[in-house]
This record gives structure tokens, C-alpha cells and sequence, in this order.
């Protein structure tokens, strides 16, 4: 893809792997604003960029309204504020996500346990 090529629905729902459900919603939402001649959608090179950052956003667990917040801020604020955001949703989720970790592998540690203890109820095989 150049950088002045406008996709289709259909392409920037390939391209994203998402469902025309899922793109639609975005644009319910105000995430994306595709050019719109007659009944057919054209994404341009900064819709996709948005799209990048909101799949990337969402991969990360961020909120799609934390997402939206923080694109808006770029189209009102710019560069340096919005990075200041990012620095602190970024701070936010990953304490979050150390939190899950933690939380998982005590929860693999618990089921290894009484997988061990119920195999060793069980006579040798073979």
C-alpha cells in the first residue's frame, strides 16, 4: 500500500483482521471517520494509522474509550500532550497487567498442585 492509497471496507477490514461489525462500531464510536462517496467507504492513510494505534491499544487491554480519549487529544492538543498520556495510560496498564501475571501464575502453581495430588490418587499405569 502507497501512502496516498485509500482502502475499501472491505480491504480495511482484511487488513485489520476485524469483522465489518467491529469496523463499523469504531466508526459508531468516533474512532474512525472514513471518506464516504455514496454508499462506499474509503479509509485514508491517517484512518489506517488510527486503526494501527487502536488495535495496538486494544492488544495492550486499554479500553476503547481510554483509546479514543487519548487520539483525541492529538486532534485538540498535539504531539507533546498526547505523549504525556500515553506515558501515564502506559504506567497504568502495566501494573495492571503485572497484577494478571502474578495472579495467572499463582493460579498455574494451584492447578500443577492438584494435578499432582489427583494423579498420585490414581494406581500406576502399565
Amino acid at each position: 500500500m502507497t501512502t496516498d492509497t485509500r482502502l475499501t471496507f472491505k480491504e480495511m477490514c482484511a487488513q485489520f483482521d476485524v469483522t465489518p461489525r467491529t469496523l463499523r462500531y469504531y466508526e459508531y464510536i468516533e474512532l474512525l471517520s472514513p471518506e464516504k462517496e455514496g454508499r462506499n467507504r474509503f479509509y485514508t492513510p491517517r484512518e489506517v494509522a488510527r486503526m494501527t494505534l487502536i488495535m495496538r491499544g486494544r492488544r495492550f487491554g486499554f479500553s476503547l474509550e481510554e483509546i479514543r480519549q487519548w487520539l483525541e487529544i492529538y486532534q485538540k492538543e498535539g504531539t507533546e500532550p498526547q505523549l504525556r498520556a500515553w506515558l501515564d495510560m502506559a504506567d497504568r496498564q502495566l501494573v495492571a497487567l503485572r497484577l494478571q501475571a502474578e495472579e495467572l501464575e499463582q493460579t498455574i502453581a494451584d492447578l500443577e498442585k492438584l494435578r499432582r495430588e489427583a494423579s498420585e490418587l490414581l494406581p500406576p499405569t502399565g
